[in-house]
C-alpha cells in the first residue's frame, strides 16, 4: 500500500510540475508596469483582447519562465527579464503568453487533465483487482503503466497546445507590426539550455515534455514569421531604451551589489547602468553615491517621475525623510498621481508623522486613500493607512484597512473576519466603507464554513 500511495504522489507531482503555478512574491514597480502595458496593448488588440482586462506582472523567481493564469493574467519571472537582453525577445514571449490567454488555456486545463485522470483511474481499478487476486507484481505494473500513459496523454495535450500558441503569438506580432525575430532568438537561447541539460540519448525527450522541443518550435515559427512585413526591421529604439533601463533597475534591485557592478562597471555610462548602480550603492548603505548615479540622468530629464521616485525611495529607506518627500511629491505630480508612487509618498509622510509632525498624518490619509482607490492591490499601502488611522485614533477605519490588507495577503479567514467585523460594528451603517467591510466579512465567513465542511467530510 505504501508503494501504491507513492505512485499516486509521483503522478500528482509530475502533473503539478507541468502546470505553472502563480508565485507568491509579486514585484511591483510603476515604471515597469507602465512599460509592460505599453508593449502589450498592440499585441492584445491583435489577439482580440481588451487591454484593460489583462494584467501583466513580474514574480520574484530566478528561473527563466513566463505563464498565463486564470483571470487573463500573465506573469514573467524576474529571471526571464534578465535573460531577455532585447525588447523583441520580451515581446515574443509576451505574444506567446497572450496566445494562452486568448485561447482560454487556463480554463481549458481539464481538456488535457480529464482524459489523463480517466486513464489513471482505470489503471488503479485493474491494478487493485489483480492485487486482490494475489497477482501483486502484475497489479503494481498495471498501475505504473496506467500512470505513465496518463502522464503521456496530458503532456501530449500540453505540447499540442504550446504549438498552437506559438503560431497564434506569431500572428499577433505580425498584426502589431512587431519584428518576430526576438521570439526566434529567445527560443534559440532555450535550445542552448536544452543542450546543456545533457539528456540521456535513450530518453524519449519529446514525449516527456510539456512543450515541443525548441528546435522544432524555431523551425515552425520561422516559416510563419519570415513572411511578416516586420521581419528583421529591428526593435523600436524608444522601447528598447526603456526596456534596458527597467532591466537594469531590476538587476540592481534583486542582485547582490558585486554582481551588479560586474554587469554594469563604473565605466558604463548608460542609463541602465546608472540606475542599476544606484540600487547597488543603496544596498551598500551609501545613499550619496546612489544619488550621484542618478544625478546625470536627472540633469537631462529633471521631471522624469520614475527617476524622482528612485531618488525618493533611496532617501526614504536611508532614513532621510526630509530629502525623500520633495522628489516624491514631484514624482507624484509628474506621473499624474501614479498610485504606487503616491503610496510611497504616503509612507514618507507617515514616517514624518512618526517623528512628531502631526499634520503629516492628515496629508498621508488623503494621499493613501487616493492611491488605493486607483489601485487597491497594494498591501503595503493598506498597512500605511492602518498606521495613519491608528495614530488618529480611528479604530473602525484602521480595522477596515487591516481587513483589506489581510484579504490581499490571503491571510487566515478568521483574522479577516475579526478585522472586518470590528469595522462593520464601528462604521456608519450603509456607508460605502461599511458595505466594503461587510463584503469582506461575508467572504471570510463563507471560507470558514467551507473549511468546517471539509473537515467533516474528511
Amino acid at each position: 500500500m505504501r508503494r501504491y500511495r507513492a505512485l499516486l504522489m509521483l503522478l500528482a507531482v509530475l502533473v503539478m510540475a507541468a502546470t505553472p503555478a502563480r508565485a507568491q512574491s509579486i514585484l511591483r514597480d510603476a515604471e515597469t508596469e507602465q512599460f509592460l502595458r505599453d508593449i502589450a496593448t498592440p499585441l492584445e488588440k491583435a489577439a482580440g483582447l481588451d487591454p484593460t482586462a489583462v494584467t501583466i506582472g513580474i514574480v520574484d523567481d530566478a528561473s527563466i519562465n513566463a505563464f498565463a493564469t486564470l483571470g487573463q493574467q500573465v506573469y514573467f519571472n524576474s529571471g526571464l527579464i534578465i535573460a531577455a537582453e532585447d525588447v523583441l525577445e520580451l515581446q515574443g514571449v509576451l505574444a506567446h503568453e497572450l496566445g494562452h490567454v486568448a485561447g482560454g488555456h487556463a480554463v481549458r486545463f481539464n481538456e488535457g487533465a480529464g482524459p489523463a485522470t480517466n486513464i489513471t483511474l482505470m489503471s488503479l481499478v485493474v491494478g487493485a483487482a489483480l492485487i486482490a487476486a494475489g497477482a501483486g507484481e502484475a497489479g503494481m505494473a498495471a498501475m505504473m503503466a496506467g500512470q505513465q500513459a496518463a502522464l503521456g496523454k496530458f503532456l501530449a495535450f500540453s505540447r499540442e497546445q504550446e504549438s498552437r500558441t506559438d503560431q497564434a503569438g506569431a500572428r499577433y506580432l505580425a498584426a502589431a507590426g512587431v519584428d518576430g525575430s526576438g521570439m526566434v532568438s529567445f527560443f534559440r537561447k532555450l535550445a542552448g539550455q536544452e543542450y546543456r541539460l545533457a539528456i540521456p540519448q535513450n530518453q524519449d525527450t519529446a514525449y516527456n515534455r510539456t512543450h515541443p522541443l525548441s528546435g522544432q518550435r524555431i523551425s515552425e515559427l520561422e516559416n510563419v514569421l519570415e513572411r511578416s512585413p516586420a521581419w528583421k526591421k529591428g526593435a523600436d529604439p524608444v522601447l528598447q531604451a526603456r526596456y534596458q533601463r527597467i532591466r537594469g533597475k531590476l538587476i540592481g534591485y534583486i542582485s547582490e551589489p558585486k554582481e551588479t557592478f560586474e554587469r554594469y562597471p563604473l565605466t558604463d555610462s548608460s542609463p541602465a547602468a546608472h540606475v542599476a548602480r544606484a540600487y547597488a550603492f543603496h544596498k551598500l548603505a551609501q545613499p550619496d553615491k546612489a544619488a550621484a548615479e542618478l544625478a546625470p540622468l536627472l540633469k537631462t530629464s529633471p521631471n522624469d517621475p520614475y527617476l524622482l521616485e528612485i531618488e525618493g525611495q533611496i532617501m526614504l529607506e536611508s532614513g532621510r525623510i526630509d530629502d525623500a518627500i520633495p522628489p516624491l511629491r514631484r514624482a507624484v505630480a509628474a506621473s499624474g498621481g501614479e498610485p504606487l508612487i503616491a503610496a510611497m509618498l504616503g509612507h514618507a509622510l507617515v514616517q514624518a508623522g512618526e517623528r512628531g509632525e502631526d499634520t503629516s498624518y492628515g496629508e498621508a490619509e488623503k494621499v493613501l486613500k487616493t492611491a488605493l482607490a486607483r489601485d487597491y492591490r497594494n498591501p503595503f499601502g493598506w498597512m500605511q493607512l492602518e498606521t495613519v488611522y491608528d495614530r488618529l485614533g480611528d479604530v473602525p477605519r484602521r480595522s477596515l484597512a487591516t481587513a483589506e490588507r489581510l484579504s490581499l495577503e490571503n491571510a487566515d479567514p478568521r483574522a479577516r473576519l475579526a478585522a472586518a467585523q470590528r469595522a462593520v460594528d464601528g462604521l456608519p451603517a450603509k456607508s460605502p466603507e461599511w458595505y466594503r467591510a461587510d463584503d469582506i466579512a461575508v467572504i471570510a465567513k463563507e471560507q470558514i464554513d467551507e473549511k468546517k465542511k471539509d473537515r467533516k467530510r474528511g
